[in-house]
């Protein structure tokens, strides 16, 4: 069972990165719907021992909602924003690449510096790695709809580095985390919508011009 925890903890290494490469928003949205169904089996996969209605119920919300409703609300949002792709974000392509390399190396040594699951290495780097992505998106892109995916990516990273830490979160704690994300992109996906219809752009930094 921890081979498959850690080949799925490798493949969310590899979807963190593959989003800091990407600028083809509905790609991009397909990477984090991955990631969401990706934590729903190692919600399952970390807790297999200890297998309840409970945990059961967490795990299908996390891979519907995360690999279903937030990416369907998003692409609702691009095709009403008829935006395709990030043309020039505050960092390129290839420096955010780089930058994830480097932060993927953070991530490793600080979880190798943690005593937390050493039977499984690579769960928390993965989560660090994945919070970093999120903080990363939110800050080096200008469109609306890439910083939402950045604030569920560091959602992403949060709850797997709660499962990590924690073992088993108590219920409350997990159904709040995914209503807190469904509410973030609703009003997201309300606010692309508005930006685009008042602006004709969903560039979250030409906003400053309605400063007075």
């Amino acid at each position: 069972m921890n081979t498959w925890i850690e080949i799925a903890m490798l493949a969310l290494l590899l979807s963190d990165m593959a989003l800091l490469g990407l600028s083809v928003l509905s790609t991009s949205i397909g990477v984090v719907a991955f990631q969401g169904v990706l934590l729903g089996g190692f919600a399952l996969l970390a807790q297999h021992d200890v297998l309840s209605p409970r945990l059961l119920a967490i795990a299908v919300g996390t891979v519907v909602l995360k690999g279903g409703v937030y990416p369907y609300l998003l692409r609702r949002a691009i095709q009403e924003a008829g935006i395709r792709r990030e043309i020039q974000p505050f960092v390129g392509y290839v420096p955010s690449v780089l930058a994830g390399v480097v932060m993927m190396g953070i991530a490793v040594w600080l979880g190798h510096s943690l005593p937390l699951r050493a039977d499984l290495p690579l769960v928390v780097p993965a989560s660090l790695m994945t919070l970093f992505t999120g903080l990363f998106l939110v800050t080096a892109r200008k469109t609306a709809l890439i910083q939402c995916l950045g604030y569920l990516v560091l959602e992403n990273g949060i709850y797997t580095f709660g499962v990590a830490a924690v073992g088993e979160i108590p219920a409350l704690v997990e159904l709040g985390l995914l209503l807190d994300a469904f509410v973030a992109v609703l009003v997201m996906g309300i606010a692309i919508y508005r930006i685009n219809r008042e602006f004709d752009h969903i560039e979250a930094d030409r906003l400053n011009v309605l400063k007075g």
